[in-house]
């Protein structure tokens, strides 16, 4: 057909089009598929005939919008061979809202039986609250079965039996790969028949789960809600889609319904809506009988699932208060609320997709929350595995990942593998290996080389994709992500439609109501596009594009759900463009000089460049990471890197394996170490992958219940290559044996490490003992903390054994939930001994080379007698113990007498602490009787009040200068003095005994002064606080004259503070401070014989004339020289005169101190003469205190 003929009309210019479109049915299916969303292409009453079936596709395009129209014929005119004269009068003709042709004007025009089935779709009758219509249970069913079928049916059609897009391959669109889903928290157990583990939440956080396991919890009442949380491109509505196919395929055969709303949509949707309303006027009518179908539906509640994909999308939170009318009509939002509080449908099955953040206050408290982690590696592998079907292209796809890492980190998100992978498509054929990797360093970078490989030729239109980013960028900025006809020009949507940038489906703004709704293929598309039109338009100017340059301000996790559209990764892709790598795309793209080019770019790098010197919160500066690492720039890195911290910390924010290889990026760019710091943080379990080969980290902690064994694995992966890493710290998981496994076999390469913590893991004995047997392979290990896990006391002993054997651990303390061994690597004297001979001859250095002094501290650790046991056997064969604290254990009697009698075979140096161990007084004398021969033992003390027995030891007896034991607030009486004294006996250079607060009485210390002189030379005995009387005084009194060692005798009757001593120092101290010089006193004793003087010194005490005259009558049998001290508030003059009758009687008194608060003036004569007539005998110091 010649160009004369075409322009004899329209209806020729119609038959052109309608023989050209029969040549390319497939292709006319698909647009009409994208312009009419919802309209069965393959229904059983369409036309046979190819030509009729094409023309009853072009009358529903033209009838669906003169708009939507137009942008078809610039589709037929861009993606189709057509002449260039007949694009022109196609253009000119329908391209701008022309007529149709007679003959499709006659078509519209038939009756409404001839035209053909219009899809699965009824015309709309409303579904609202009215009556029901009393049914019959056989009717019902009918029903009910037809409109499953009708279902299944839509969900096949809609989900499955789609063809791929324009610009889409088939392998992009059957591609499908499971991601990594990870349970956060759950309240109901699961089934164990369907492969998972039951148990509480607890047990199944982190457990890895399938596509399956999401529905399968065991209660059968009550509302079963689960929300999928994922980042953006990790695959939510993939996912939701997926299970539509799946259970249309019949997998998964626990429902008979499924129902899948996307809230994007549902946000369009203004009017309220009762549930009715939502499932057959928005998803899909019945054929028949609604009312019957939905009772069947409430009646059978528990086999029905409903998806709600994008609850981060909610744009109308609405009202917390509930209507009284739980079947009232509401909003979309309060819908989904009611089915999740089980007010509607009460049994049914509810799943949401949402991005990480804080969740709606509408989600019942019950919620079962799943982590989407996107891919690992297999997980990638497979996935271009299974997108490249040719064999040697799918090899060269995989060399291609295997040898960048950027781009491999690039397609652990799911979103990008994809994008990666239609590159690749693109760019493998006719290169060599490493150049198709070489074209997409960075994101920005690959979503220019996808743009460019789904054009025909390369060859981009400019205004057409500028017009593309308008519009996407103008959706970022009101929130839109669904666009109508209206909002597209018709040659911009013609150009995305021939890319595949967009998709269709159909939109409810109401009941009865439907239009066709666009949206990109994804939301960073969208991101992208309007990066490329803010940094490629003239209509925006620098100042505007550098204030896009913004970083997230907020933990979403702590303050909301939802962050902007321009939040997302606008500032990334900005970051991108400004690369010098984008230059030549962008220059075309905007029409403009390359100097103005340059100026765009130029200003997002200093707006970068302001943020690097920042003190930045963790998710900006893991944003900024992302956007520095964009930029190619390695002046930038290096700017962020240096100005990082020497700590730096991230706290309860997600991080993906994406946000640690952009860390890790900057991190090769600094120069001193660093210390990183996770805690809190939901961690993607493959993510420690990402730090390989990063030398700067010294210190590495991770504190979150997120990590599990996947985690450890992807840890010890990367552990090895990390040569500065002297700390590591892997808390609060929930790591098991499998995990450890991994680990244990990658610490051995890391000899650096100096430190390793593994707290609060619920490690249980096995795992335990497996990282305490590599301890040999870490030379410059220095500490291992393996807190607050599950350990036996079988376990213990085993860690106690290795403790002993091992020579370079120092001490291990184990206390309740504490268990940490603290090591000392060889020393440089060990080193040297080992290489030179000559010193191997210095014995004094190889003595101090070979020495070594463990310290062992088990305390808490409910160990028994027969534990001890075994733990006596191990120390007897084991170094050196500087301390031993077996405190707050069940040894009880038995068992410390067993630790006290091993005492002086166990070379303890220091200490050893048997306190809190249930010990009686009886068990006391025992554990007194088994230490009375240790000739270290320095100190004893035991006070079962206080549940204290710690025995203290010197280092070598000859460096000792005594023993001394206290036993104090023990509750000994006089019954017990005899068996102590007994086991007090013999001790050796006992030279302090301290009985203080026990309840010895006046009999118990007369007998005590009886025992006495079988005690040995003591320098000090406290009988403090034992309730004594002045009675006790005589009998003590008495011990100057029967114990040779006794110099001094304190009581203080109000204080009870009684104490012997043996030692003269302190015999001229009083209460506060020494006595005042006297000078004749002094002048006197210098004629005295050299012996040193008795001292008896008595406080606060009544002393009644009776009493006086005792204690005179006992002090006469004392040897001397004597010295007296009476401290007395009030003394009687009959007092007096009974002292001074029994004066003359005490011939051995070299002092007597007298201090009273008054004294009459008469005896103060007394006084006098008395003075005169022992002058040269003895000297009287009189204090009167007024």
């Amino acid at each position: 057909m010649d160009s004369i003929s075409l322009q004899l009309g329209t209806k020729n210019l119609w038959g052109w089009l309608v023989r050209l479109l029969c040549k390319h049915s497939e292709w006319l299916s698909a647009k009409v598929k994208f312009f009419l969303p919802n309209m069965d292409v393959g229904a059983r009453n369409e036309a046979s005939d190819p030509t009729q079936r094409v023309v009853l596709q072009l009358r529903k395009l033209h009838t669906q919008s003169q708009i939507t129209w137009q942008a078809f014929i610039h589709c037929v005119c861009m993606e189709l061979d057509v002449p260039l004269d007949l694009e022109v009068l196609l253009l000119s003709t329908w391209g701008h809202g022309e007529g149709l042709p007679s003959q499709l004007e006659a078509d519209e025009e038939r009756p409404p039986e001839s035209q053909p089935h219009s899809g699965l779709k009824r015309p709309h009758q409303s579904c609202g609250s009215s009556p029901r219509p009393k049914q019959c249970r056989k009717q019902q069913r009918e029903l009910a079965k037809r409109y499953l079928q009708l279902l299944r049916t839509f969900a096949q059609q809609r989900y499955d039996s789609r063809s791929p897009g324009p610009g889409q391959s088939v392998a992009c669109h059957r591609t499908y790969i499971p991601p990594i889903l990870q349970w956060n928290r759950a309240s109901v157990p699961f089934d164990t028949q369907e492969g998972t583990v039951a148990g509480g939440p607890k047990a199944e956080d982190g457990t890895d789960v399938s596509i399956r396991d999401l529905f399968s919890a065991k209660a059968n009442k009550g509302p079963r809600v689960t929300v999928l949380l994922g980042k953006a491109g990790m695959g939510k509505t993939t996912l939701a889609h997926r299970l539509c196919q799946e259970w249309a395929d019949g997998q998964l055969e626990r429902f008979q319904a499924l129902f899948l709303f996307e809230f994007r949509q549902l946000n369009l949707i203004t009017n309220f809506l009762t549930l009715p309303q939502l499932l057959f006027d928005l998803y899909l009518r019945p054929e028949a009988g609604p009312e019957a179908v939905f009772q069947y539906l409430e009646e059978n509640a528990n086999k029905i699932l409903l998806i709600f994909d994008g609850l981060d999308e909610v744009l109308h939170p609405g009202s917390s208060k509930e209507a009284a009318d739980p079947e009232a009509s509401a909003s979309a939002l309060t819908l989904f609320s009611r089915l999740c509080h089980g007010t509607l449908l009460p049994g049914c099955w509810v799943m949401a997709t949402s991005r990480p953040g804080k969740l709606p206050a509408c989600l019942p408290t019950e919620v079962v929350t799943v982590s989407m982690w996107g891919f690992d590696g297999p997980r990638v592998e497979a996935y271009v595995s299974r997108f490249f079907s040719d064999q040697p292209v799918q090899e060269a796809a995989l060399a291609e990942l295997r040898a960048s890492r950027h781009l491999w980190s690039m397609c652990v998100v799911p979103a990008l593998c994809q994008v990666a992978c239609l590159c690749l498509h693109h760019l493998l054929p006719g290169r060599s290996p490493g150049q198709s990797a070489a074209l997409l360093p960075t994101v920005t970078q690959s979503y220019m080389q996808m743009v460019l490989s789904l054009s025909p030729q390369g060859l981009l239109p400019a205004e057409s994709l500028m017009g593309l980013g308008e519009v996407a960028l103008r959706g970022l900025e009101t929130g839109k992500v669904v666009f109508t006809a209206g909002d597209i020009p018709p040659p911009t949507m013609a150009f995305a439609a021939a890319l595949g940038l967009l998709t269709s489906f159909c939109v409810y703004t109401e009941p009865g109501h439907q239009e066709t709704g666009y949206v990109f293929t994804h939301l960073s598309l969208q991101q992208f596009l309007a990066a490329l039109h803010l940094m490629a338009s003239p209509k925006v100017d620098r100042e505007t594009l550098a204030q896009h340059v913004t970083l997230k301000s907020r933990w979403v996790l702590r303050t909301k759900a939802r962050l902007g559209l321009l939040d997302h990764h606008l500032p990334t892709f900005l970051a991108g463009l400004a690369s010098c790598a984008c230059h030549p795309f962008l220059t075309p793209l905007a029409q403009q000089e390359e100097v103005w080019v340059r100026a765009r770019q130029a200003a997002v790098m200093q707006a970068l460049e302001k943020l690097a010197t920042r003190k930045l919160t963790g998710p900006k500066l893991i944003e900024l990471c992302h956007c520095v690492a964009e930029t190619q720039k390695p002046e930038l890195a290096s700017l962020v890197a240096q100005s990082l911290p020497h700590h730096l910390s991230f706290r309860n924010f997600l991080l993906t394996y994406a946000d640690l290889a952009a860390l890790t990026n900057i991190l090769g760019h600094r120069d001193a170490p660093i210390h990183l710091d996770f805690e809190g943080c939901p961690l993607e379990p493959h993510c420690p992958e990402a730090l390989a080969g990063c030398g700067q980290v010294e210190n590495l902690s991770f504190k979150s219940r997120k990590c599990g064994d996947a985690f450890a694995e992807a840890l010890s992966r990367s552990l090895p290559t990390m040569g500065s890493l002297k700390k590591l710290g892997l808390s609060g998981s929930r790591i098991t044996a499998r995990g450890i496994s991994h680990l244990v076999q990658a610490l051995p390469l890391c000899p650096q490490l100096e430190e390793v913590s593994f707290q609060d893991n619920q490690l249980k004995d096995g795992e335990v003992l497996n990282i305490v047997e590599i301890l040999p392979r870490l030379p410059q290990l220095r500490m291992l903390d393996l807190s607050r896990n599950s350990v036996s006391v079988s376990t213990l002993l085993s860690l106690t054994k290795v403790a002993v054997t091992y020579p370079t651990i120092r001490k291990l303390q184990v206390r309740e939930t504490d268990l940490v061994f603290l090591l000392s690597p060889p020393t440089e004297t060990t080193t040297e001994l080992q290489r030179d001979p000559d010193l191997q001859e210095n014995a004094s250095l190889r003595k101090e080379a070979q020495r070594r002094s463990l310290e062992l501290r088990l305390q808490k650790c409910q160990l028994r007698v027969y534990d001890v046991k075994l733990l006596l056997a191990q120390l007897r064969k084991g170094p050196q113990l500087d301390e031993v604290d077996l405190s707050g254990n069940q040894l009880e009697d038995e068992g410390c007498q067993l630790v006290a009698e091993a005492a002086p075979q166990l070379h303890i140096a220091r200490k050893l602490d048997l306190s809190d161990n249930g010990l009686s007084v009886a068990g006391m004398q025992r554990v007194l009787s088994a230490v009375r021969t240790c000739r270290t033992l320095a100190e004893l003390h035991i006070s079962l009040l206080h549940k204290t027995m710690v025995l203290m030891f010197a280092p070598e007896p000859e460096e000792q200068e005594g023993i001394q034991k206290r036993l104090t607030h023990c509750g000994l009486q006089a019954q017990h003095l005899e068996q102590l004294c007994k086991a007090l006996g013999g001790s050796c250079h006992l030279t302090y005994l301290d009985l203080s607060g026990n309840a010895l009485g006046d009999e118990g210390v007369a007998l005590l002064a009886q025992l006495l002189p079988g005690l040995g030379a003591l320098q000090l005995l406290n009988l403090s606080e034992n309730g004594l009387s002045l009675d006790a005084v005589f009998s003590l009194t008495q011990c100057f004259s029967t114990v040779q060692w006794l110099q001094r005798l304190d009581f203080s009757s109000e204080s009870q503070h009684v104490i012997l001593r043996g030692d003269s120092r302190g015999r001229h101290l009083l209460a506060g401070g020494s006595l005042p010089e006297f000078q004749a006193g002094a002048q006197f004793l210098g004629f005295r014989q050299r012996r040193i003087p008795r001292s008896f010194c008595l406080k606060e005490c009544q002393l009644e004339p009776p009493s006086l005259s005792r204690l005179c009558e006992t002090l006469e049998k004392c040897p001397g020289p004597l010295e007296v001290e009476l401290f007395c508030k009030v003394l009687s003059d009959q007092s007096l005169e009974t002292l001074l009758r029994h004066l003359p009687r005490l011939p051995q008194l070299s002092l007597l101190h007298l201090q009273c608060t008054a004294m009459d003036q008469a005896l103060l004569g007394h006084w006098r003469h008395a003075d005169r007539k022992k002058k040269n005998q003895v000297l009287v110091f009189l204090e009167l205190t007024l």
